[in-house]
């Protein structure tokens, strides 16, 4: 039943042993840190006004309840390093595209030839995954998240460093760029037939459990609609999961001959 795969292996694609996979891996791993480094120095000229739009969300909060003031910092190292990494982090996502390329060659030669064909799809869907969970982040998750710990803490004068809140607005931003791509994953899964959109239906209950044990682990906060803001696109994602693992399994079915 496999000989139609089997037919479909390119040529020069032999089964790679353990040492060529970590070689094909160093040297992708490398390609990838310059990249991320070309971007990095592209975007370094243009950090403090990327950070105008960081601040955004910490100004609005404390305005939006009576309060006065900005970001401190208490170690004169801190604004330099404050720059540095506002100018890798958009340079990281400068450089997804070619990244995610550099992924796509590392795991294409485990495929079939006419499952190479998705490069272009995979690069679009990941990409796009990503700069979308940034954005969703930016726009809903981190300004609900402040606007919650400003008010709880409303009795206190805040005295917030650049240094803490640069780190919060990373964590949040390129996590859930991160936790967008499970789609993509989920392909790559179906693909290699470790899961299957019946399995994924079948465990559906369980998985949302999952979902929100991991929400409250992620979320800057302690409060459930913060989790919810955190789950609620990771369960989306996770239906369109499952019907991405569908397409791949009923695509598999159908090239599959009848022995």
């Amino acid at each position: 039943m496999l000989d139609a795969y089997a037919v479909a292996l390119e040529p020069h694609s032999p089964s790679m042993p353990l040492v060529a996979h970590l070689e094909e891996l160093r040297k992708r791993v490398i390609l990838s840190v310059v990249g991320v480094l070309v971007g990095f120095l592209s975007c370094w000229s243009l950090a403090d006004r990327i950070f105008g739009l960081m601040q955004q969300p910490i100004i609005q909060a404390l305005r939006h309840h009576g309060l006065g003031g900005g970001l401190v910092y208490l170690n004169p190292t801190e604004p330099f390093n404050l720059y540095l990494e506002v100018g890798f982090v958009a340079g990281l996502f400068a450089a997804s595209p070619f990244v995610f390329y550099q992924l796509w060659l590392f795991i294409a030669p485990g495929l079939y030839r006419n499952e190479r064909r998705y490069i272009l799809p995979f690069l679009i869907s990941t990409v796009g995954l990503f700069l979308a969970g940034g954005l969703f982040g930016y726009r809903m998750v981190y300004p609900a998240s402040l606007d919650f710990l400003i008010g709880y803490s409303q009795r206190f004068q805040p005295m917030i460093t650049i240094g803490e809140y640069t780190k919060l607005f990373l964590t949040v931003i390129v996590g859930l760029g991160l936790i967008f791509e499970m789609p993509v994953l989920i392909f790559f899964l179906a693909l290699m037939r470790v899961v299957t959109a019946r399995w994924m239906w079948r465990n559906l209950r369980y998985s949302i459990l999952a979902i929100f044990v991991v929400a409250a682990i992620v979320t800057p906060t302690t409060d459930i609609l913060n989790m919810c803001l955190f789950a609620a696109p990771m369960i989306a994602l996770y239906a369109v999961s499952i019907v991405v693992a569908w397409l791949v399994n009923r695509s598999q079915r159908s090239r599959t001959p009848v022995s």
